[in-house]
C-alpha cells in the first residue's frame, strides 16, 4: 500500500546557461531565455522587484501582456527584435528551440528541470528503463528528450504542430535516432487503449491543462478528465515500475488534493507519495523562490 507524506515537499529550480529567472515582483517576473530577455505575468509574485535598484524599469526585449479575462488570451509587445522563428537553447545534452508563444510561454517550461533530474535519477539507478516511459501531454519533447537516454519513451500530445516541433527538437539535439515513439493522440484515449491491450511502463509523466481539445476536438476539462486519466495511469503501472509525476498549472486546487487522487488509485501499490510546488529561485544573491505549478508523484520505494 502506498504511503502518504502530508508535510508538502518543494522542488527548487535554479538557472543555467540558457536560461534564468532574474527578478520577480508586482505580479510579473523576469526571466532570460538565451541572448533575450522577457517580461510575463505571475500572478504569484505579489511582493516588490528587487532590480534594477533605483526603482526604475525591468529592461527586456519584449512583454506578454494578459488580455482582460482570467481565462487566458493576451499578446507580445517587444522593445526590441526577438527572432520570430525562434533561437536554440540547450538543457544538459537537449538541445530546443525558444519561441515567443501566443499562450505567453516559450515553448518549454524551464521549472520542470528538477522534475527531469529527479526521473532521470528514478530510471538511472538500476540502468536503462526496458519498457520505457510514457509523457502524457508531451508538448515539444524537451523532458521526452531528456528521458531518452534512459530507455524508450512515449511521447503524446494531442497538438500535431506540438509533435512536429519536438520531432525537430530531437533533430537540434542529434537524438532523431533515440527509441521515441512520437504520437499525435487524445491524452486519455491513447491511455485507455494501452490499458485495454495490457501493457506496462516504468514510469509516466503528465502534465494535463486546464482546459484542452484532442485531435479530433474532443473536449479535456481538469477536473472532469483528471480522476479518470488517474484510474488508467495507474493500470499501466506494477510492482516493476518506478514513478508518476503529475503536474498542475494555473488551477484553485491544492497539491494535497492531487495527492489524496493518487493514495486512492495507487492503495494497492507499495510505495510513497509525495506533493508539493514547483519553485524557481530568482538569481542572485537574496533570490527569492517563486512557486509555478503543484505536483502530486508517485515512487517505488
Amino acid at each position: 500500500m502506498a504511503d502518504l507524506t502530508l508535510q508538502p515537499l518543494v522542488m527548487e529550480g535554479a538557472g543555467w546557461a540558457d536560461y534564468g529567472l532574474v527578478d520577480s515582483g508586482h505580479g510579473r517576473k523576469l526571466e532570460r531565455y538565451g541572448p533575450y530577455r522577457f517580461i510575463r505575468p505571475e500572478p504569484q509574485a505579489m511582493w516588490s522587484p528587487r532590480l534594477p535598484a533605483d526603482g526604475a524599469e525591468w529592461d527586456a526585449h519584449g512583454e506578454f501582456v494578459p488580455g482582460s479575462d482570467e481565462d487566458g488570451g493576451g499578446r507580445w509587445h517587444f522593445a526590441r527584435a526577438v527572432p520570430e522563428e525562434g533561437w536554440p537553447l540547450g538543457w544538459n545534452d537537449v538541445r530546443f528551440t525558444a519561441q515567443c508563444t501566443p499562450f505567453r510561454h516559450l515553448g518549454f517550461f524551464p521549472d520542470m528541470a528538477p522534475v527531469w533530474d529527479w526521473m532521470r535519477g528514478r530510471l538511472a539507478p538500476e540502468g536503462a528503463a526496458e519498457r520505457g516511459t510514457l509523457n502524457l501531454f508531451g508538448y515539444t519533447g524537451v523532458g521526452t528528450l531528456a528521458l531518452s537516454d534512459c530507455g524508450p519513451v512515449t511521447h503524446v500530445d494531442a497538438s500535431k504542430k506540438s509533435v512536429a516541433q519536438a520531432r525537430e527538437n530531437a533533430a537540434l539535439s542529434g537524438m532523431e535516432d533515440r527509441p521515441v515513439r512520437w504520437l499525435v493522440d487524445d491524452a486519455a484515449k491513447f491511455t485507455a487503449r494501452e490499458v485495454r491491450r495490457g501493457n506496462h511502463y516504468d514510469g509516466i509523466i503528465l502534465d494535463p491543462p486546464k482546459f484542452g481539445r484532442g485531435p479530433k476536438n474532443e473536449t479535456w476539462r481538469l477536473e472532469e478528465g483528471l480522476p479518470g486519466l488517474i484510474a488508467d495511469c495507474r493500470q499501466l503501472l506494477d510492482e516493476r515500475s518506478r514513478f508518476l509525476f503529475l503536474t498542475v498549472y494555473a488551477v484553485r486546487m491544492s497539491s494535497l488534493a492531487l495527492a489524496g487522487l493518487l493514495a486512492e488509485h495507487f492503495a494497492g501499490l507499495p510505495g510513497t507519495i509525495e506533493h508539493g510546488d514547483l519553485a524557481v529561485r530568482e538569481e542572485g544573491e537574496g533570490g527569492r523562490l517563486l512557486p509555478t505549478a503543484i505536483f502530486a508523484r508517485w515512487r517505488a520505494d
